[in-house]
């Protein structure tokens, strides 16, 4: 069985991975997210992100199975992605209030073998996150937790952020950063599957989750 490179330090996707019994290197990426106007397919942006993360590291692998993700926040014509600072998670906090908004995660999984690239597979899962209206008190105190500074959308679900959602229909762990259910499907489908035991039936994610990136 190929080695699994994980293309993130992401300590979330980190968290996510072991939770599903992963044994693999974690090899952080220098290719990095690039803020700009909303792109016309928020779902192909994050997707062609994770492909980049993956192909920075897959370049440089002889034979292994490259895992890259990448997470936003889409809201109507706004696209967030990490606050620069306080004021801009104030800015992303506020637009989020009492609202309903898609966290979208691309993933790349890539196969390499022979220093080539043989099998590209990308994917991305949208779920939708309603946000209660919170008093600006209660975002203040936030905000000074430190918490929304290194994630999309400047919320963490899986942190204090959670006080704050009010409901959420799809992926919880997509939401988080890394859609284990998705994952599991492409892993399998590159010669690693879950608990070790290929399926019976072969895994394919819904075609609503595909990207279109190839």
């Amino acid at each position: 069985m190929k080695r699994l490179i994980l293309a993130s330090a992401s300590p979330r996707r980190l968290d996510l991975m072991r939770q599903a019994g992963l044994e693999f290197i974690v090899r952080p990426t220098d290719a990095e997210d690039e803020p700009g106007p909303f792109p016309e397919h928020a779902a192909r942006y994050a997707s062609a992100l994770a492909l980049a993360k993956a192909e920075a590291i897959a370049s440089a692998e002889t034979d292994a199975v490259v895992v890259g993700a990448d997470t936003v926040v889409a809201l109507d014509d706004h696209l967030l992605n990490k606050p620069a600072d306080a004021a801009d998670a104030r800015r992303m906090l506020a637009l989020l209030q009492g609202r309903t908004h898609q966290v979208i995660t691309g993933v790349a999984v890539l196969v390499v073998e022979a220093g080539e690239i043989a099998r590209r597979d990308v994917r991305h899962v949208s779920t939708d996150v309603t946000m209660r209206e919170a008093a600006p008190e209660e975002i203040e105190a936030y905000i000074a937790t430190g918490e929304p500074m290194d994630k999309a959308g400047a919320y963490g679900i899986q942190g204090r952020g959670a006080l704050f959602i009010q409901g959420i229909v799809g992926d919880y762990n997509n939401v988080v950063g890394l859609p284990l259910f998705v994952l599991s499907q492409m892993l399998a489908a590159a010669g690693i599957p879950a608990f070790g035991v290929q399926a019976e039936v072969p895994l394919n994610a819904p075609s609503a989750n595909e990207s279109g990136v190839k």
